[in-house]
This record gives structure tokens, C-alpha cells and sequence, in this order.
């Protein structure tokens, strides 16, 4: 038996990167990976097993301070990066240069357009290492760059939001049947676990708790990524993000206007011939539509739709668990095709 690939992961002590944790122990060509703490400044602790104690057993897993040589000596080949975005725009070059393959969760690299990326606000932006890696960096939907990915250095896992609504839009705009000058309008609803492990005034319970809001209107961070991969103007999407009284699961209610009169067969064929081989879509036989309980705790991004009677109006629903196929899932599954390993290994 070949030796199992050996990874490394900065961030574990969130909900992404914990997820991630969880994945790969259960990843049957992976070996154990080495846990990193994110330096002297953070507060993660010194084993992984404190924050979660189902992982008590066999003596925890133990968070080591980042070393490159130490990795070196260790035989680490990719490293996963579930940290802050200004962290992985530190890390991802330094990596590089260590000889590593890096699968990085955070919005560092994900957008190519400096006018999408401005919401960042990265210090080194206009710099010719930020120039280099963000050119580099291939984003990572697989559905979408599944032959890009295979023989990337750097691959930037793409936001929660945005793959909902991509692989919503994608079958439909690369058929030429939306009718852009209509508008595209993206409700999207997220769990909580999507606002990340910082408590805020926000995310407390008392905020949360029977309750439904909007936030970041017109400015979230997925928009320019959501805009930039579908080729899409800002004028021809609005995007609004909702924050659900829910650990997890994101669902994206998505309405357009198509270019000609169409039947229900005919956009069901549209989706299923798109991602036809493609293991983690499911596409709902109309007029069945996902809901977040059938997708959460799985790496599929679920789809269905309604069409009305009139042909033209199309509403699409997207669901998928924000934790997985938004963000470690689909970082595994990344991993998976990186490494010619079959893309459902160690998922579900």
C-alpha cells in the first residue's frame, strides 16, 4: 500500500478548520494530520481535544507551533489554511517557497479583479508577490475548474454564499438562457456557524434566537467572487445575505427572467446535462425543491426549481451545509482531485 499522504492544517480550532480536522481523521489516504497553532498572538490552545472532547481519545491531537522545516522533516505535502484572510495572504507565498501545495479557505486569493478584492482591504495589495499568487491561486469549485485544480500549486476554496449561487446560475448562463437585463436576485439565508467562531453582538443568542435578518447589503465579500466567476456586471445581481436562527446550512432562493419561453423538461435537462458526473450536485426532479435539512452534514450542494406558467420566470433553490461543501467539504474534496484520489473519499 502507497504511503498515505501527509497534510497540515493552520486554523483548526474554528468551525471550518475543525470540520476539516474531522475529515481528514476519517480520510483513509490521508495520515493523521499535523495541527498548527496560528502563532503566540491567538489563543488557540495547546491541544485540539480541549476545545472539542470528542476528540479526547487516544491522547488528543496536539497543536504544534508552524515550522517549515519542521513540516519538512514531517514529509507534509499540502497544507490547509482555515485562517483569517490576512493570515493566508501572509502564509500562502511562504508556503510556496517551502515546497508545499496549500488549500486555502479563506478569501485571500479568490478574486482576481482588484475592484471586487478592494473589500478586503489587504495591506500588500498592488505588490508583486500579491500579483504573482493572486494570478496563481485557481479557484476552487470543481465543478466548475475541476482540470485547473488537478495540477494546482495553490488552490483558493471558494466562499459559502457564492457556491450556492454559482452552481445555481452557472448551468442556466453558460447556456445563454437568462435574460441578464431583467436582473438576477439572490436571497440567500446562512446558518450561524457562517459568521465564524468570533462571538459578536450579532451572533449572540439573544440576537439570533427567533429571529431573521439581513446584513451586509450591497457590500458582502462573496458578491465580487460571485460576480467574477459567473461574468456577471454588478448592475445584473443583487445579492442579499441573511443570517438564520440555525447552526448551519445556507439556502439561496434565486430568481431570474429567461431570454424565451421554456418548459420545466427543458431547465431540468439544462441542470442534469451540466453536471452529469459531477458526484457532490444534486439536481431535485421538478417540481421538488432541496431544503437545508437535506443537505446539511453532507458535501452536496442540492438543486431544484419552479418554473411559472408564463415560461419565463424562473425561481432556482440552493442549498447546501456551509461547514461542508461550502467550506472543508469542499476543501477535501479539492484535496481529493489534487491527488488523484476518487473525489468521494472521506466525504458523504
Amino acid at each position: 500500500m502507497p504511503a498515505k499522504l501527509k497534510t497540515a492544517v493552520v486554523g483548526a480550532t474554528g468551525y471550518s478548520g475543525f470540520e476539516l480536522t474531522r475529515l481528514l481523521l476519517r480520510h483513509r489516504l490521508v495520515d493523521t494530520p499535523v495541527l498548527l497553532s496560528r502563532g503566540a498572538e491567538s489563543n488557540d490552545p495547546t491541544n485540539l481535544a480541549d476545545l472539542f472532547p470528542a476528540l479526547s481519545g487516544n491522547g488528543g491531537y496536539p497543536l504544534k507551533p508552524l515550522s517549515w522545516s519542521a513540516l519538512k522533516e514531517q514529509g507534509v505535502k499540502l497544507l490547509f489554511l482555515a485562517t483569517p484572510h490576512e493570515a493566508s495572504r501572509a502564509l500562502v507565498p511562504e508556503a510556496v517557497a517551502n515546497g508545499l501545495r496549500v488549500i486555502d479557505l479563506s478569501g485571500a486569493w479568490r478574486i482576481k479583479n482588484a475592484e471586487y478584492r478592494a473589500v478586503y482591504g489587504f495591506k500588500d495589495e498592488g505588490s508583486a508577490t500579491a500579483a504573482e499568487y493572486t494570478e496563481k491561486a485557481v479557484y476552487g469549485l470543481p465543478e466548475l475548474n475541476r482540470d485547473k485544480i488537478t495540477g494546482a500549486t495553490v488552490v483558493a476554496n471558494p466562499g459559502c454564499y457564492a457556491t450556492t449561487v454559482i452552481l445555481a446560475l452557472a448551468p442556466l448562463l453558460k447556456a445563454n438562457l437568462v435574460d441578464k437585463t431583467k436582473g438576477i436576485i439572490s436571497d440567500s439565508k446562512s446558518g450561524v456557524s457562517g459568521a465564524g467562531k468570533e462571538p459578536t453582538a450579532r451572533t449572540h443568542f439573544v440576537s439570533v434566537a427567533d429571529n431573521l435578518s439581513a446584513y451586509a447589503v450591497f457590500g458582502h465579500r462573496h458578491l465580487g467572487e460571485i460576480l467574477e466567476q459567473l461574468q456577471l456586471n454588478d448592475s445584473e445581481l443583487t445579492f442579499t445575505p441573511h443570517l438564520l436562527p440555525i447552526p448551519r446550512g445556507i439556502l439561496s432562493t434565486i430568481y431570474l427572467q429567461l431570454k424565451r419561453e421554456m418548459t420545466a423538461a427543458e431547465i431540468e435537462t439544462c441542470f442534469r446535462e451540466f453536471y452529469k458526473g459531477k458526484r457532490w450536485v444534486r439536481v431535485f426532479a421538478n417540481p421538488k425543491l432541496p431544503e437545508i435539512q437535506f443537505s446539511v452534514n453532507t458535501n452536496y450542494c442540492d438543486l431544484g426549481f419552479a418554473l411559472a406558467k408564463d415560461g419565463r420566470r424562473l425561481i432556482v433553490v440552493s442549498c447546501e451545509d456551509n461547514l461542508l461543501k461550502g467550506a472543508a467539504g469542499q476543501a477535501v474534496q479539492n484535496m481529493n482531485l489534487m491527488y488523484g484520489f476518487d473525489e468521494a473519499e472521506g466525504l458523504q
